[in-house]
């Protein structure tokens, strides 16, 4: 099965190329540095030619609201028209728990704009919808950092490995083999909940070379490390949910 991957170079597409090529696929990692552009439909008609499946992977090089709608709904127009005027059998795509629950992100409008276009084209598809990724709590984090202080919001979030959302595409091509016919389908990959003050307690230090003692707030005061020598200090967060 000939299956294309969008932003098959990056840290899910290449985990996920990788599993589909074990699987005895004929596996194309699309990206403009392979001289696949989705934004400017640079060989899009070329790269479709045969092609059954298309998992779309790919993300915005800019989170500023204007910038990143517009990645996404002109990225997703030319690759459904590509995929349409050549017969691709199933669309996959990857986006996020809780897109629609929250308007007020610029990123979340994006990707909701992203899965209406998905819907609206007529291919067979699936949305996959995970949660943040582990590998990206480290800059999450080191984000918060002022100077010797780090502020973190005290609830709790439920963060996936890269590894576990890259093998879901390959499963469900798998599920549905037999690609005329398929319903839309969506899966969400939510995992156990997390806190992200007890990650950077027991992280912070490898991070950041510092140890840290941590304050934890209430109510809408953000939690405070102060970096400090000596042991870390604090009490967990009291869990929101």
């Amino acid at each position: 099965m000939k299956i294309v991957v969008i932003g098959g170079t990056g840290l899910i597409g290449s985990k996920t190329v990788a599993i589909l090529r074990r699987g005895g696929h004929e596996v194309v990692a699309a990206s403009p540095k392979s001289g696949i552009n989705t934004i400017t439909g640079e060989g899009l008609k070329e790269v479709m030619a045969g092609t059954q499946v298309v998992i779309d992977l790919a993300n915005s090089p800019s989170f500023e609201d204007k910038a990143v709608l517009e990645y996404f709904e002109t990225s997703g127009r030319n690759l459904l028209a590509a995929e349409a005027a050549a017969g691709v059998r199933h669309h996959v795509a990857l986006s996020i728990v809780g897109t629609d629950r929250t308007p007020d992100n610029g990123y979340f409008r994006a990707k909701v704009a992203q899965e209406k276009l998905i819907e609206a084209s007529g291919i067979p598809y699936t949305i996959i919808r995970a949660t943040q990724f582990l590998e990206f709590l480290g800059a999450i984090a080191a984000a918060s950092a002022d100077g010797n202080v780090i502020r973190l919001a005290p609830g709790l979030f439920q963060p996936i490995a890269a590894d576990d959302v890259s093998a879901v595409p390959s499963s469900t091509i798998l599920q549905y083999r037999t690609l005329s016919g398929n319903s839309p389908m969506s899966t969400r990959l939510v995992p156990p909940s997390f806190s992200m003050i007890l990650y950077r307690k027991r992280r912070a230090g490898v991070t950041l070379g510092v140890t840290l003692e941590y304050e934890h707030g209430t109510g809408e005061t953000p939690s405070i490390g102060k970096a400090r020598g000596g042991i870390a200090e604090g009490r967990p967060p009291t869990p929101l949910c």
